[in-house]
């Protein structure tokens, strides 16, 4: 037997009997709750997934008003996603990289809607962009542009709550990127835009698809906002959660049908990000 394969079983029970030590070392009165707290989460969705009718699974969703709630729903997700990219990376770059009076309350306000109930935001929202709102009554005099209760309206409201995600993650993902490859860029006689573009974009490239990928998640759930600032109208505003509401009172099998898209779709993100979410320490 070669010093290899007589070392390699010692490692391996090593191994084995550390881990057996560690949950050992567990105090029960902190492992009883972990593990009521672990059934506590995973129990609804067990529940989902034992409920579901899976023999009529393709016959409801291929609905006509199941799919167009799935279509909308995909659609306005990711017209969302686009307006936060849009106007999310550059906030999270001036957050990230220019110091101005008031960063920090500005940061803060940027981060509200995280906590804000969605229905308070989607309140908000009508009134600033209502037709009467702040700035709504000047859109629809002017330019005779209509925001609620349409599909534009469900763009709007599904950005205003998944906008912050992307801030959030591009911001952490330009504190973390070297400053000097900008500042080498622009000594090189780049302007700034240039050496974001052609230096910094490439580098947080990764940050900004995970950012990306969380806000048009938070887009295709979103509830609150758009169904207090859009409505709820088959075909122009009524996307899968709004659907899933509306299902539950009349056709409880097609809710769980939708249920279970949200659901996958949820697992998908979570695998797609899971060297940022679901990698620790062995």
């Amino acid at each position: 037997m070669s010093k290899a394969d007589r070392e390699t079983p010692a490692v391996t029970l090593e191994g084995g009997s550390r881990r057996g030590r560690a949950l050992r070392g567990v105090p029960l009165p902190l492992l009883v709750p972990a593990l009521v707290g672990l059934a506590f989460l995973l129990l609804p969705l067990l529940a989902l997934l034992i409920r579901a009718p899976w023999r009529s699974l393709p016959e409801q969703l291929t609905s006509p008003e199941v799919w167009q709630a799935l279509q909308l729903s995909l659609i306005s997700a990711t017209c969302a996603t686009a307006l936060s990219l849009v106007l999310g990376v550059p906030l999270a770059w001036l957050l990230a990289r220019t110091r101005f009076p008031g960063r920090g309350l500005v940061r803060a306000l940027v981060t509200l809607p995280l906590v804000l109930p969605p229905v308070v935001g989607g309140v908000a929202l009508l009134l600033a962009l209502g037709r009467n709102g702040v700035v709504g009554q000047w859109l629809d005099s002017w330019f005779g542009i209509t925001l609620p209760f349409t599909t534009a309206g469900v763009v709007v409201a599904e950005a205003f709550v998944a906008m912050p995600f992307l801030v959030i993650s591009v911001e952490g993902t330009l504190r973390a990127a070297d400053p000097r490859y900008e500042e080498a860029a622009t000594t090189l006689g780049a302007s700034r835009f240039t050496a974001f573009r052609r230096v910094t974009l490439p580098l947080i490239a990764p940050g900004v698809a995970a950012g990306a990928v969380l806000a048009w998640a938070r887009a295709l759930g979103e509830f609150g906002a758009t169904i207090t600032f859009a409505g709820n109208f088959p075909g122009r505003t009524q996307t899968m959660p709004l659907a899933v509401y509306l299902a539950l009172q009349n056709d409880p099998a097609a809710a769980i049908a939708l249920s279970l898209v949200l659901l996958a779709v949820s697992i998908a993100v979570l695998a797609g990000l899971r060297d940022r979410w679901m990698t620790g320490s062995s």
